[in-house]
């Protein structure tokens, strides 16, 4: 497949195109620069600008385009800063393959895989949250919503998206591990909050697995990806017996609301989502259990103590 990126310099966009690479696939990056190689298209969803013969020449495009939501703190500019960045692109994405396939071109991508994330759920204790589950209302639930929302053009248009739902992604090399990661080299194992909070959770490596098995399979709408969902606590006990860290060091909830204000919610927040679409379409995770997650986590670390 000709497979259309954007968003493809952040964590699980250079592991998805280089999955894709590996895998057999020719991918298109888009860029908001010059392009500096054939595999590259410039685009400017600011101005609404993108090369429309570039998506008509792909078979599928994957959107995981916007700001860092841990980046920087969460003012009311960011917070406008985050949304927008998601729905100027997701919206000219789905508006241009409107258009394509308005248009009668039935070479066009007639498929579109969306980022979202399971922010959409809130903060819902025990709760199993499927994918037909209603989304909640804190700031990151609403960023969701017109988020998915303005694909609507694409799936108006009988384009076929789906909505990546993609829990708290584990990686060896950023990401949402980083702050549990870093003083596991010192033999301490961090804790946030109470530990009773259910993190649902997927390795990098599964990432871009499930969103490469989902550009073929005939799923629609909204799909949780995560491997599963496990207590912060036992993630963590996970992970300390990994590494072999002696010490397990709690930090407060309040801190923790101090130091990261909303961002806390998605912290201390307990998400128990189910994969239920993706494991209907047969995709297996290859990191199913905290514990082989965690070995495949310090095995993969860089070199260094």
């Amino acid at each position: 497949m000709r497979v259309l990126v954007a968003g493809s310099s952040g964590l699980v966009g250079t592991a998805l195109v280089q999955h894709l690479r590996e895998s057999g696939h020719d991918v298109v990056r888009l860029v908001r620069r010059a392009p500096q190689s054939p595999g590259e298209s410039a685009w400017d969803p600011v101005a609404g600008s993108i090369d429309t013969a570039v998506v008509a020449s792909c078979d599928a495009v994957v959107d995981l385009a916007g700001v860092n939501v841990a980046s920087r703190a969460l003012t009311a500019a960011r917070k406008r800063e985050i949304v927008t960045s998601r729905v100027q692109t997701a919206g000219l994405l789905s508006r241009t393959l409107a258009q394509l396939a308005g248009g009668g071109d039935d070479a066009a991508p007639r498929v579109l895989l969306q980022a979202s994330g399971i922010g959409a759920y809130g903060d819902r204790g025990d709760t199993l949250l499927r994918e037909d589950e209603p989304l909640g209302d804190t700031f990151f639930a609403g960023v969701v919503r017109r988020w998915e929302a303005a694909t609507a053009p694409a799936q108006d248009a009988g384009v076929r998206v789906v909505h990546l739902r993609t829990g708290i992604v584990l990686s060896a090399h950023g990401g949402a591990a980083a702050p549990l990661l870093l003083p596991l080299r010192a033999g301490v194992a961090t804790r946030l909050g109470s530990g009773r909070q259910y993190w649902s959770w997927i390795s990098l490596l599964d990432e871009v697995r499930a969103i490469t098995h989902l550009l073929t399979q005939p799923v629609r709408g909204p799909a949780n990806l995560v491997a599963r969902a496990d207590r912060h606590d036992d993630l963590v006990a996970a992970l300390a017996r990994a590494w072999g860290a002696r010490v397990t060091v709690p930090v407060p909830a309040p801190l923790l609301r101090v130091a990261l204000g909303d961002f806390s919610s998605e912290v201390l927040g307990s998400i128990n989502a189910d994969a239920a679409v993706l494991r209907a379409s047969g995709f297996v995770p290859r990191h199913g259990t905290v514990a082989e997650v965690a070995h495949w986590l310090r095995a993969s670390r860089r070199p260094g103590p």
